[in-house]
C-alpha cells in the first residue's frame, strides 16, 4: 500500500487519482496510525521550505517517518518541495532539512538564466535519466515533465544525482540513495510520463 503523505501541502488528489486508474492500493495519510500498512511513501509538496519543514513537524509524522525509511527501509519519493526537503538545508530559509540525502538546496543564478520568464522555472522541460534506475523504467531519455519551481538540489555525492535537466546549465531533478528517491519536476501534472514514473515507483 503506497502511503501518500498529506501534511497540508502539495497535489494529493492528483496522486491518488493517477493510483485509482493503475489499480493500485493506496492510502491518504495524516494520522501516524494509519502509516501501519504502509509499504512504499510519497512525500508531496508546493511551497517553501521552511513551510513546508514546518508543516511537517507540526502533522506529527515527522519521526515515524524516519523511522520507516531509515530503520525500516522503505522506499519513499519525496516530489518537489518534497524532495527539497530531503536535503540538509536550503538558501531559501533558515530551517534545518530531513538530511536523508547528502545536499543542499540552492536558488536557481538568474545571470545565467536567458529565457523571458526567469524565475520560477515553470512548465516543461526534458528529463535525462543518469543510469538505467527502475525509476525512469519505460521512459526514453530527454522526456519531459512539468516544472514549477526556483531552487535545485545540489548533490554532494555524484551517484545520488538520478537524471538532470537544463535550464541555464545542467541541474539535478532527480535523487536516489538507497530507498530514498527525490524528483524536482511533478509526476502528478505530467501526463503518460508522469503515470509511468509513478506506476514505475508503485513496483520498486
Amino acid at each position: 500500500m503506497i502511503a501518500i503523505i498529506d501534511y497540508g501541502l502539495g497535489n494529493i488528489k492528483s496522486f491518488a487519482n493517477i493510483y485509482k486508474i493503475l489499480n493500485i492500493p493506496f492510502k491518504i495519510v495524516s494520522r501516524a496510525e494509519d502509516l501501519n500498512n504502509a509499504t512504499k511513501i510519497i512525500l508531496p509538496g508546493v511551497g517553501a521550505f521552511d513551510y513546508a519543514m514546518e508543516r511537517l513537524e507540526k502533522s506529527g509524522l515527522k519521526n515515524l517517518l524516519g523511522m520507516l525509511v531509515l530503520e525500516r527501509r522503505l522506499p519513499l519519493l519525496g516530489v518537489c518541495v518534497g524532495m527539497q526537503i530531503l536535503a540538509r538545508s536550503s538558501e531559501e530559509g533558515l530551517s534545518t532539512g530531513l538530511g536523508w540525502v547528502d545536499g543542499v538546496v540552492k536558488k536557481f543564478d538568474t545571470s545565467r538564466l536567458t529565457s523571458g520568464t526567469l524565475l520560477p522555472h515553470m512548465g516543461w522541460n526534458s528529463v535525462s535519466p543518469t543510469n538505467n534506475n527502475k525509476l525512469f523504467q519505460g521512459l526514453t531519455d530527454g522526456a519531459r515533465f512539468y516544472f514549477l519551481h526556483s531552487y535545485y538540489f545540489l548533490c554532494n555525492n555524484q551517484e545520488d544525482i538520478l537524471a538532470t535537466t537544463d535550464y541555464g546549465g545542467q541541474f539535478t531533478c532527480a535523487v536516489n540513495s538507497e530507498n530514498i528517491y527525490g524528483v524536482q519536476f511533478h509526476p502528478e501534472k505530467s501526463h503518460q510520463n508522469g503515470i509511468q514514473l509513478l506506476k514505475n515507483f508503485a513496483n520498486l
